[in-house]
């Protein structure tokens, strides 16, 4: 369910969607059903597994401090500067932007762009850790 994910730019509603779908297999996999009425926090807890939410989070920033340390003629961070000029956005609110979300899970998990350049710290303070 998660291939890709470091690049989602996921907002609420689809993260939402996401929880919603691994519910249902992770009661699949559990053998039970709705109607045996047992609460998803204690599904999580017998199977040993973080929320999805969590686990998009933290492939998101990994994938962010990768980036991060990688230098400035990388392919991958000259694209950082690319400006896409007379590009017209659609009438309503404006989507979010991958880096506008990266900014938002650093901010959950209290980090900052300069500490993407250690890696074993870096790691330490995104990784969601299974239950079990």
């Amino acid at each position: 369910m998660l291939y890709g994910a470091e690049c989602w730019a996921a907002n609420k509603q689809q993260v939402h969607k996401m929880s919603v779908a691994e519910m249902r297999m992770l009661r699949w996999m559990s053998g039970k059903t709705r109607k045996d009425k047992i609460r998803n926090e204690f599904i999580r807890e017998s199977l040993g597994v973080a929320p999805i939410g969590d686990k998009m989070r933290e492939s998101r920033l990994r994938w962010f401090g990768h980036v991060q340390r990688r230098p400035m003629t990388a392919p991958v961070r000259r694209s950082e500067t690319i400006q896409v000029e007379g590009a017209k956005r659609t009438r309503g609110r404006p989507k979010l932007t991958w880096v506008e979300v990266v900014k938002r899970d650093m901010a959950a998990c209290n980090l900052t762009t300069d500490k993407a350049l250690n890696r074993a710290e870096w790691w330490n303070k995104i990784l969601v850790a299974d239950p079990k």
